[in-house]
């Protein structure tokens, strides 16, 4: 179903990322400034490390795009502080005001921060998958939240999208031709990317990651995910790449440290359970051409084993 909403000089970032590196906006809840990356299109780079107090939750991109006839934002944000801190971001930048807000799945750092925009009675748009799971585990999610975050918890409630879509949603706004698609099945329950054709940009959330090792969660299917890839993603032919985690790259580098590691640690676990390995030694196969990624140690062995207990049943 395809849903339709019509309203009337590239700055270079730092190749690589690390849970080492300071807060680099210390003014800012935000973990760092948004940047524009190409003309009208800004994101503001979270930390590659899990979320914690320091960088307030702001460990995904937030992302917005200027489009002469209003603001796009893709993702709410993990805390009502975080959408509050990016909303003036925005309007340091522009007059324009924020028209639409997509969350590009249901997790935390996608909706907490729905409270913020939901206040403004902003329309926020997320697939309907995405929907169900944040209806589902929403208090959960935002108890964790906030236990981290503590303090900076404070104004959050929970909010879901005011609208939802199955395969696309686009939006005319401006000079932009903006398209939310669901691809398949990747990361985790509707996740989605936001294509811009004319710009050859892909803000491609949790579908692709480079700076930091993706996890593999429990509802994460990566023979599905492998077929989302090279079916859909690949095919968009993106020459820009914002993914969800670490800065703006090329479609080259999220194939090395998506597809290609998903291939790399499926073919490790067949190995494995060719020579007759369980489940405790699955834990601990060679991972070791990817250890220099950020949450490396706190996902390499959870993702063997996840996936060992999925390629037991295929």
């Amino acid at each position: 179903m395809i849903r339709t909403l019509v309203v009337a000089s590239t700055v270079a970032f730092p190749v690589y990322a690390s849970e080492d590196i300071a807060d680099q906006y210390p003014q800012s809840v935000l973990y760092s400034k948004p940047i524009e990356y190409i003309p009208g299109v800004y994101s503001a780079i979270g930390a590659t490390a899990p979320p914690t107090y320091e960088n307030s939750g702001h460990n995904n991109n937030l992302t917005f795009i200027v489009t002469g006839d209003g603001v796009v934002v893709v993702n709410g944000g993990a805390a009502y502080v975080l959408a509050e801190a990016l909303h003036k971001e925005i309007q340091a930048v522009t007059d324009q005001p924020v028209k639409l807000v997509f969350n590009e799945n249901g997790q935390g750092h996608a909706m907490l921060g729905n409270a913020y925009w939901s206040e403004l009675s902003i329309p926020i748009v997320a697939h309907s998958d995405a929907a169900a799971e944040f209806e589902e585990y929403g208090p959960q999610i935002l108890a964790g939240m906030q236990n981290y975050n503590k303090d900076k918890a404070e104004g959050t409630f929970l909010a879901g999208p005011t609208e939802t879509f199955e395969d696309e949603y686009v939006v005319e706004l401006g000079d932009y031709r903006i398209e939310a698609r669901y691809l398949g099945p990747a990361h985790s329950p509707g996740d989605i990317s936001i294509w811009l054709p004319n710009q050859s940009l892909v803000i491609a959330g949790d579908m692709a990651f480079h700076e930091r090792m993706l996890p593999i969660f429990q509802e994460t299917y990566t023979a599905d995910w492998l077929e989302t890839w090279d079916n859909e993603f690949e095919a968009l032919n993106a020459t820009y790449v914002i993914p969800g985690h670490g800065h703006p790259t090329n479609i080259d580098q999220v194939r090395r440290y998506t597809r290609d590691y998903l291939i790399y640690l499926r073919g490790k676990i067949q190995e494995h359970m060719e020579s007759g390995g369980d489940l405790t030694e699955a834990y601990y196969v060679d991972q070791s051409p990817y250890a220099h990624l950020d949450t490396f140690e706190e996902l390499a062995t959870k993702n063997a084993g996840r996936v060992f207990e999925q390629m037991e049943f295929e």
